[in-house]
Parts: C-alpha cells; sequence; structure tokens
C-alpha cells in the first residue's frame, strides 16, 4: 500500500484499528494524552496549498480532537488562528499552537470558559485586537455526558450543555458579525445526533438539532452582508470527548458505520477548509455530514 496520504485509499482499512481499548476519562473535553490509540489531527498528513492565505480564524474548543485538526488545516493553508478552550485543557492547547507555529502562522491561546458571558465576549475582542480582524469563525466547542434516562438526568447538567452548545454560540456570533467583512465565513460544528439522536445523549442531539436551525436563520439573515454561514456534521469521530463521555464501553465505537471504523479528526478538516474557502463561495446554509456513510 502506498504511504502517499494523498493517494486513493480503501476508507474501510484506512485508520482502520481493532476494537478499541476499554478506557474512561473523568473530565470534559477530555485529554489527547491518555486517549488510546492517539487521534490523528492530520500532523503527519495535511499539506496546504494556501487556499486560507491571509485568512483570520476563531476557533472554539480548539485545544484537540476536531478543534486541533481544523487549526492545523487551516494553518498551513494559510490562516492565523486563535483558539479558545478551557484552562485545564492548557497542555493540548499549547501542543496545538506549537503546530500552528511549525505552519508558520500566528496563533493565539485563549484559556476561558465560554458559557461566562464575558468570555464569550472578551475571545471575540481579543481576536480582533490580536490577530486584527476576524474572517473565519469556528464554532466548535461543545459538552455532552451519557445520560442513564430521563427520570435521573439532573437538571444542571442539562443547563450545562445547552449553555455551551447553544447560548455560548448565540453570543459569540453576536459579537462576531460586527467584525466580518463580505466573505467571511461562519462553521458550526453541528452533528449526526441532530438526525440519530440516541436517547443517552438527548439533549446533546437537542442543541445539535437546534445548531441546525441556528445554521439555516443566521445564512438567511447574514446572507444579505455577504457572510456565509454553514455547518459540518460529524459521525462518530474518535476524539477525547469519546473517553470522556461516560459510554457504557468504547470498544466497539463507529464499528456500526457502512465504513465499519470510526473516522479521525483529520478526516473532518477538509470540510471546514472548503467551507471558509473561495471554493465554497455559493454555499450557505449548508451542512456537510462527515459520518462514514450513516445518514444526516
Amino acid at each position: 500500500m502506498s504511504t502517499d496520504p494523498n493517494s486513493m485509499q480503501d476508507p474501510r482499512t484506512k485508520h482502520r484499528h481493532s476494537d478499541l481499548p476499554e478506557q474512561e476519562q473523568t473530565d470534559q473535553p477530555g485529554h489527547t494524552g491518555p486517549t488510546g490509540p492517539t487521534p490523528d489531527h492530520g500532523e503527519q498528513s495535511w499539506t496546504g496549498h494556501g487556499r486560507l492565505q491571509g485568512r483570520k480564524t476563531l476557533i472554539t474548543g480548539g485545544d484537540s480532537g476536531i478543534g486541533r485538526a481544523t487549526a492545523i488545516a487551516f494553518a498551513r493553508e494559510g490562516s492565523d488562528v486563535a483558539i479558545a478552550y478551557l484552562p485545564e485543557e492548557e497542555e493540548d492547547a499549547q501542543v496545538t499552537a506549537s503546530h500552528v507555529r511549525e505552519a508558520g502562522r500566528t496563533c493565539l491561546t485563549y484559556p476561558v470558559d465560554i458559557t461566562e458571558e464575558s468570555n464569550a465576549v472578551e475571545i471575540v475582542r481579543r481576536t480582533v485586537e490580536d490577530l486584527g480582524g476576524i474572517d473565519v469563525l469556528i464554532l466548535n466547542a461543545a459538552y455532552q455526558r451519557a445520560r442513564d434516562g430521563i427520570d435521573s438526568v439532573p437538571t444542571a447538567e442539562v443547563r450545562k450543555v445547552f449553555e455551551t452548545n447553544l447560548v455560548a454560540h448565540i453570543v459569540i456570533t453576536r459579537e462576531a458579525v460586527p467584525h466580518l467583512n463580505p466573505g467571511a465565513s461562519i462553521i458550526v460544528t453541528t452533528s449526526i445526533q441532530a438526525a440519530e439522536p440516541k436517547p443517552p445523549l438527548f439533549d446533546y442531539a437537542m442543541t445539535k438539532a437546534a445548531q441546525v436551525a441556528f445554521i439555516e436563520a443566521m445564512a438567511s439573515e447574514l446572507g444579505e452582508k455577504g457572510i456565509r454561514v454553514n455547518g459540518v456534521a460529524p459521525g462518530p469521530i474518535w476524539t477525547p470527548l469519546i473517553p470522556a463521555t461516560g459510554f457504557d464501553g468504547v470498544a466497539q465505537f463507529g464499528q456500526d458505520t457502512p465504513l465499519g471504523r470510526p473516522g479521525q479528526p483529520s478526516e473532518l478538516a477538509g470540510a471546514y477548509v472548503y467551507l471558509a474557502s473561495e471554493e465554497a463561495s455559493f454555499v450557505s446554509g449548508s451542512v456537510i455530514p462527515v459520518t462514514g456513510g450513516k445518514g444526516f
């Protein structure tokens, strides 16, 4: 088999592992170090082609997983990057920043809890001031926990899911829009759970369905300003969030996809690059599913 990452490969066996080892992390959104096997963020495979040259991008949840893969790809495509993340994710965030800087781009790091409105407001202000503007806003931060049932779910937990996945998105978008010029792009990380909700993630799924409505509404409102709004809907993707969610087991995670495996964060990065690029200049109000063949 060719070792060229750009050569055609069988998607069933690319990134294929046997059953994932059972593992659990107590803190959300989880840490990369103890996640086994280590997720692939495109560190060795992503080759940039200048598709985002000169862009300025703010990514929430940019420390690990999909956020890290997107930050790496955007940097190698020519974008400076600011990442927001929880303070306890500092170690992961610095690894992401190092990859961005190795690509010759600026990386700003903002360790904050975006569920605090003042923090959500501040990261936009600082990005505009420190990077000189915002061209791409990626709303990627999320919180999820596996629930035992509707009869036992804590109200405070539901509020945390909604505050992280919805309210913070609204606040950050509200603050960013006055700084976005025609041609700017907003990209939301939604989920296959928006279309195929599973009971243990019912509250998370509710927020992901609401994000699709948000994408469609904002595309309609902001289109007259020349701002495009789209989403990416991941299926089962192997990130630190998975062992930190509290599932009964992760050994079979992603095995129910038609391709027979979970995806890697690197396999989503291209969707974000496309939506932010001029190649997608007539794409707005759309959601790209990256699901391994599961319906959306």
